[in-house]
């Protein structure tokens, strides 16, 4: 069985901070490549970062100097740091890891940023 489990999603006041786990099992997690997507709502699902096997990074424009995105495989999960945030990211956040064609989403987590 595999398994994406998110966590650390809730409300936030504009220009705080949030930090988002993903603990997966039943995947080699190092040989994978992790990513994080956010659907807002009436809005199309939308890739926010990825980060590589080889722990290359790449942002969405939006949240570029304001999101960061790590890997603990000891740990089996991948962490999404949230900096400085806007109404703009209120989204369900969800975790995806790939490999190839084989791709596997956590049940997604709230982010709520309101003051």
């Amino acid at each position: 069985q595999v398994q994406l489990v998110e966590s650390g999603g809730g409300l936030v006041q504009p220009g705080g901070s949030l930090r988002l786990s993903c603990a997966a099992s039943g995947i080699i997690f190092r040989l994978y490549d992790l990513g994080w997507y956010r659907q807002a709502l009436g809005k199309q699902r939308e890739l926010v970062a990825t980060i590589t096997s080889g722990s290359n990074t790449n942002y969405e424009d939006s949240v570029k100097g304001r999101f960061t995105i790590s890997r603990d495989n000891a740990k089996n999960t991948v962490y999404l740091q949230m900096n400085s945030l806007k109404p703009e990211d209120t989204a369900v956040y969800y975790c995806n890891a790939a490999i190839g064609i084989r791709h596997y989403w956590g049940q997604g987590t709230q982010v709520t940023v309101s003051s």
